[in-house]
């Protein structure tokens, strides 16, 4: 397991352990369990992910602590925007649509504003760090899938 998936993985652990509390590095930030599934495989898929509440939709941030490459989750989510998230104890069905032009400007400007961290993540690449706004559909959450992170 690499260093990413152990720490998803015990991240994942903890969240389902204290109904979506967690220490360390997402210590008091508002944090939900992404399941997507895989672009080309269809493999379910979890990932622990930062939010920006912003109505009735829970905004994500594909930074990827600010690398080159977008996170694999955003591409599950463009080839399969029906997606479900666990926030508290909650699971949600969703709809992923991505934000552009001075929408997303102003989304990553706040989260930016609320945790430095994406800032720098900015600053680290040369790509558009996309934001995504998952919306709940209303329709009934399936049975959790098994964690492959």
């Amino acid at each position: 397991m690499t260093d990413a998936a152990s720490i998803n993985a015990r991240t994942i652990a903890e969240f389902r352990a204290n109904q979506g509390l967690v220490g360390g590095g997402f210590a008091g930030a508002p944090l939900l369990l992404l399941h997507t599934a895989g672009a080309r495989s269809g493999t379910p898929r979890i990932n622990p992910v930062m939010y920006l509440p912003d109505g009735r939709r829970y905004l994500v941030f594909a930074s990827k602590a600010g690398s080159d490459r977008d996170p694999d989750w955003y591409h599950n989510l463009l080839a399969h925007p029906d997606a479900r998230i666990d926030v508290g104890e909650q699971t949600l069905t969703v709809r992923a649509e991505e934000l552009h032009g001075a929408e997303r400007d102003g989304f990553l400007a706040e989260q930016a504003r609320r945790y430095p961290g994406f800032a720098a993540y900015q600053r680290r690449t040369d790509r558009t760090i996309p934001v995504i706004a998952l919306t709940p559909t209303g329709g009934p959450a399936t049975a959790a899938a098994p964690d492959r992170s």
